[in-house]
């Protein structure tokens, strides 16, 4: 059965304008969407990411591999966290994707080598 990974679009100024309690509510209905798709093994896996802010680059620089602090590209949104999902189809994907009671997805299928 194919595999996607769904990416969750996030941003740092969203989660710094938020109190505790408004976090705590607002993951509530990411949880149990979370929970819910989990119990009936369509989630294989993924994580929340940290802060973009706190991310480290590594670039190739002539061709040198550098760190570099901070992310690769600088924006108001990035990828605050993945789900690996398991289902029939890319239509499957996109229906789990249109029901994530968060913000923006983006859905991208695994790719299969030498199958």
């Amino acid at each position: 059965m194919p595999k996607y990974v769904l990416m969750f679009v996030a941003s740092d100024d969203w989660y710094d304008k938020q109190s505790k309690e408004e976090l705590d509510k607002a993951y509530q209905p990411l949880m149990k969407w979370w929970d819910d798709l989990s119990k009936t093994g369509v989630i294989k896996g993924g994580e929340e990411l940290g802060m973009q802010r706190n991310a480290t680059s590594v670039k190739r620089v002539n061709g040198a591999m550098k760190v570099i602090d901070g992310p690769f590209i600088e924006s108001k949104e990035a990828v605050g966290g993945f789900a690996l999902i398991e289902v029939e189809d890319l239509d499957k994907a996109i229906a789990i994707a249109k029901s994530w009671p968060g913000g923006d997805v983006e859905v991208r299928p695994i790719v299969v080598h030498g199958a």
